[in-house]
């Protein structure tokens, strides 16, 4: 429970990493979530994450909307930047802070019903205006703090735990950011960490809107037959495209995965991605084969996870809007009123 605190003190052989944090310096509060919740594995893939890239705690802002899968932030993180808006608000108010102030990492959680249902316009502007952010969706299929209703992005023909078939269509939140331009679109599984942690680290450092929807069970409302979001549909239906390595500047790394085509992609920031291609025939650079070849997989039962797309040279919203490069809060007199001259010439502008 979150009022029992957790010791401050750390054990003495944990181990720090290049900026002296360990990974319970990462940890947040105790989790009032079910037992066995896939939420929780994600907030550990986070923590790890951060961790291996050496981030200080201070740098990152989470952000979430309402439902179970917002709560997690308060799991993760505790000593970074936090707030928790209104249901279906995130990626707003994600933006409005990023415009304020681009210095920091800008993480955003939210749901399948936070973000598919009452926010699905925040999320298509999000999207859309690449906010350079990563946004992580926990998509179990349902609404678990309302006990078990179908969420949007919930299968035609899936069966509650109460024996009801889903009648709707989903909602594709990977076909969707695809489209409507996010420059990194991810889908993962919480019970698969040693997919999901690489793609948290890449998209931390992706400079434009990175999307990770996270395939995390409800073990209480959406784990039983019949269910496309449970344990065991999922491990059973799993196809992998990619796997990926994220090299920090000139960082030797040796890895040892499946063989297929290596693809090496640089970022903004000076990482490399280097994508091993689980099936030679997918290109994770086109976006319309990419949709193709997800929604070709899906009718056939199957969920394509791994790296989907990446533009590696897209620009975010900042370069879009000629934004300011200090922070809002750090503007002073002279640069907020440059004066009558400067004023002058900004009216003859637009005469």
């Amino acid at each position: 429970m979150t009022y029992i605190a957790k010791p401050r003190l750390h054990h003495p052989t944990l181990t720090p990493n290049k900026v002296g944090y360990t990974r319970r310096d990462y940890e947040g509060k105790v989790s009032t979530l079910c037992a066995g919740c896939g939420h929780d594995s994600i907030s550990a893939a986070v923590v790890q994450a951060c961790w291996e890239l050496d981030i200080e705690p201070h740098r990152v802002a989470k952000l979430s909307g309402i439902g179970c899968s917002s709560k997690t932030p308060d799991y993760f993180l505790g000593a970074s930047h936090g707030f928790n808006s209104v249901h279906g608000r995130m990626p707003s108010v994600a933006t409005g802070a990023n415009l304020a102030n681009r210095d920091l990492l800008y993480l955003g959680v939210s749901g399948d019903g936070d973000s598919a249902s009452i926010g699905l316009g925040q999320f298509a502007h999000a999207m859309r205006r690449n906010v350079n952010m990563v946004y992580i969706v926990e998509n179990n299929g349902v609404y678990g703090l309302t006990k078990g209703q179908f969420s949007a992005t919930a299968d035609k023909g899936s069966k509650s735990k109460k024996g009801v078939v889903n009648q709707d269509s989903p909602v594709d939140l990977v076909g969707l950011a695809m489209q409507l331009g996010a420059s990194f679109v991810a889908r993962s599984f919480s019970g698969d960490k040693a997919q999901l942690v690489p793609l948290i680290k890449a998209a931390m450092g992706h400079g434009g809107a990175a999307f990770i929807d996270v395939i995390s069970p409800c073990v209480t409302f959406n784990n039983h037959a019949g269910s496309t979001r449970s344990y065991d549909w999922v491990r059973e239906h799993n196809e992998a495209v990619s796997r990926i390595d994220l090299i920090l500047g000139r960082q030797e790394i040796t890895v040892d995965y499946a063989p297929g085509e290596v693809i090496d992609v640089e970022q903004h920031d000076g990482t490399t991605l280097r994508l091993k291609k689980l099936h030679t025939d997918y290109d994770p650079t086109d976006r319309v084969a990419a949709m193709a070849y997800m929604q070709g997989h899906a009718a056939k039962g199957e969920l394509v996870t791994g790296l989907l797309y990446l533009e590696a040279e897209a620009g975010d919203l900042h370069a879009a809007q000629h934004t300011s490069a200090r922070p809002l809060n750090s503007l002073g007199t002279a640069d907020l009123c440059p004066g009558a001259a400067a004023l002058e010439r900004l009216n003859a502008s637009w005469r």
